[in-house]
């Protein structure tokens, strides 16, 4: 079973943040730029919340604001749902769907080392299962050293 540390050793520790007075729109403008979903907002270098494509729908659009007026820290989710590197990736899954949510920050203590995507989650554990049925296949076949 693959923990979290796995995943982020080959995806690196690469998350964006942006400070919780950043306007809505530069926070989007940045996850544009980088492709991301989602943006960890911080105050004094501590995580402080998330905002997500979700929040922007939720928070901004439906609500009528305009992200070029709002800061993010109006308008995250400040209740975070976490994980540390020891985490089994399987966890994660079941966090995530039981959560409905897309992205979950990991956090070594107070240290913020990394954030998994659901896609992150999905090719890990696809991985894992792919390479279970090639190597009972090959025991059933007759191909494993016995």
């Amino acid at each position: 079973m693959s923990r979290v540390a796995d995943i982020l050793a080959n995806k690196g520790p690469d998350v964006l943040t942006v400070p919780k007075t950043t306007t809505v729109y530069d926070a989007i403008a940045k996850m544009v730029e980088v492709n991301v979903g989602s943006v960890i907002i911080t105050e004094d270098d501590a995580v402080c919340g998330i905002f997500t494509e979700r929040d922007y729908l939720r928070r901004i659009v439906l609500e009528g604001r305009t992200s070029r007026d709002t800061q993010v820290m109006e308008v995250m989710t400040a209740r975070l749902v976490v994980v540390d590197p020891t985490s089994e990736v399987t966890d994660c899954m079941s966090l995530m769907t039981s959560q409905r949510i897309r992205h979950l920050p990991v956090m070594d203590g107070p240290r913020l080392v990394g954030i998994l995507s659901i896609g992150d989650v999905v090719r890990t554990l696809s991985s894992e299962r792919e390479a279970e049925v090639r190597y009972l296949t090959d025991y059933i076949s007759g191909k494993y050293p016995g």
